[in-house]
């Protein structure tokens, strides 16, 4: 984590299959606010974590077995910094997709189910990064936590 000084972390593993994960995402989302996100964060940044671990769950470890997903979040005077680890498949392309939201323009049976998730993520963040290494993926994220107005 970049933060130097005074920081509050907190560190989490579970396995990447739904249930677990979202057993993950709903304790993250406690310790958070245990951790001191602002309340008025916290519910945004659960949402760009729920997506980006679903997207893991979905994507990363589609057609191998789940391995852990490793989540570490450390607060730092007016910001979180997370980093969501895991040893599935790579990013298509080794990079994070660009989170153009899928289109709306069409009958109410023919919505797309999904789609959305990057631009959710996109929004919700001050920074995103991606790296691959050693096979790894790495996927850093940043919420600014002063009022956005």
């Amino acid at each position: 984590m970049a933060c130097n000084g005074d920081m509050e972390c907190l560190d989490l593993s579970f396995q990447a299959i739904d249930a677990r994960a979202s057993t993950g995402i709903a304790l993250l989302g406690t310790r958070l606010t245990e951790l001191g996100v602002p309340t008025h964060r916290a519910g945004d940044i659960k949402i760009a974590l729920a997506e980006a671990i679903n997207n893991v769950v979905e994507h990363a470890y589609a057609d191998i077995p789940p391995a852990a997903i490793r989540v570490k979040c450390c607060l730092c005077r007016d910001q979180l910094e997370v980093q969501i680890l895991d040893t599935g498949n790579p990013m298509p392309g080794l990079q994070v997709p660009d989170g153009v939201p899928a289109s709306v323009e069409t009958t109410r049976q023919n919505l797309p189910e999904g789609g959305f998730g990057w631009f959710l993520i996109r929004q919700l963040t001050s920074e995103i990064r991606y790296e691959r290494q050693e096979g790894r993926n790495l996927l850093f994220l940043r919420f600014d936590l002063t009022d956005m107005s």
